[in-house]
């Protein structure tokens, strides 16, 4: 048996470009940071952090279009997938991205404050902060995903 998946949380490292292939078929590409601390044997706090390419197609490529942005906390799920290609001198090139299959929002959509949907046990509902003043409340359940 073989698995390859991906599940990273993370933050978006630019705004997603989305375009269309020659077919008509949207793609979205961006970038997600991770980070992990830990604390070496001297005690000294260290960070590491990676930065994933991460691709998506068709609706999922337009709702990552207009709900994502620079900045946000996102759960990706998929899979890993390796592209080459010869660049103009004719030397191979590889590209290793996310394939995206699922994707949440962590954040709240216009908030600058990196608030964050959760959900506790025996909870059905996602508890959320109170929107900043002025702006309009987003209900989880009329996102179209």
């Amino acid at each position: 048996m073989n698995l390859n998946k991906v599940m990273i949380i993370g933050n978006v490292t630019r705004d997603p470009e989305v375009r269309a292939t020659p077919s008509g078929q949207n793609v979205a590409s961006f970038s997600v940071a991770t980070n992990r601390r830990w604390t070496d044997q001297s005690g000294e706090k260290k960070e590491q952090v990676e930065y994933h390419n991460v691709v998506a197609w068709r609706k999922l490529a337009d709702i990552i279009g207009q709900y994502v942005k620079k900045g946000s906390k996102i759960y990706i799920e998929g899979r890993l997938q390796t592209r080459s290609w010869d660049d103009q001198s004719g030397v191979k090139k590889y590209k290793t991205e996310i394939v995206v299959d699922n994707m949440i929002m962590l954040d709240r959509a216009g908030a600058n404050n990196g608030g964050v949907a959760k959900k506790t046990e025996g909870d059905n509902e996602a508890s959320q902060p109170e929107p900043p003043a002025g702006e309009p409340e987003i209900n989880v359940e009329d996102i179209p995903f």
